[in-house]
């Protein structure tokens, strides 16, 4: 049975120009925390990352938060939550985010979330992942990347056999069950002991 206990959410440190932007995040905490899922995002009380952690919370959910310690006072850490992992680089922060996911989603956001997005797909597309990578496209935000991964497919720098797996939602609310649908079938414990003594 495919299971998520944790999502990874990309986004904004700011509010953008839509408030279609933040109660999409409100929207999206309140799912993970109604369906016992727990977040994990960079930390910050600002934003949209502090939006989608204050619904997490608000919602009765739980909250990881791993932030660099050279952003601490930019991002003005949110007290609130159930765990902080401070580090001390961004490549420490990325690598933990993955670890502690069962899966991404990219709300609006700016460059940050783009390249965090993007190294997401990266690795699934080399084979590295298969964790569930999820859009949520609020009035259309992600169209232009996904025209220029249409682009890039066209020129064949995306090509067959290496194609990008990943999903997109118009509305926060569908997030959840995609997501689930979506992730890969968990291996019984058995399973993975007898894998582990093989090799």
């Amino acid at each position: 049975m495919a299971s998520v206990r944790t999502v990874c959410v990309y986004c904004g440190s700011g509010f953008g120009g839509d408030p279609a932007f933040t109660r999409a995040a409100e929207t999206l905490g309140a799912a993970l925390a109604e369906a016992g899922i727990g977040l994990v995002y960079g930390g910050g009380n600002v934003g949209l990352m502090g939006t989608v952690a204050r619904a997490v919370l608000a919602g009765g959910g739980h909250v990881t938060g791993i932030i660099p310690d050279f952003l601490k006072s930019r991002e003005r850490m949110l007290d609130d939550i159930q765990e902080t992992i401070v580090v001390g680089d961004m490549h420490t922060r990325k690598r933990l985010m993955f670890e502690r996911s069962d899966a991404f989603i990219a709300l609006p956001g700016g460059i940050g979330t783009l390249e965090e997005l993007v190294e997401q797909m990266t690795w699934a597309q080399l084979g590295q992942h298969r964790k569930p990578i999820l859009l949520v496209s609020v009035g259309g935000f992600w169209e232009p990347l996904l025209t220029l991964l249409d682009h890039m497919r066209a020129h064949g720098f995306i090509r067959e056999g290496l194609d990008l797996n990943y999903l997109v939602a118009a509305e926060a609310e569908d997030a959840v069950a995609m997501l689930r649908d979506a992730a890969p079938p968990e291996v019984p414990p058995q399973a993975e002991a007898l894998v582990t003594e093989r090799f």
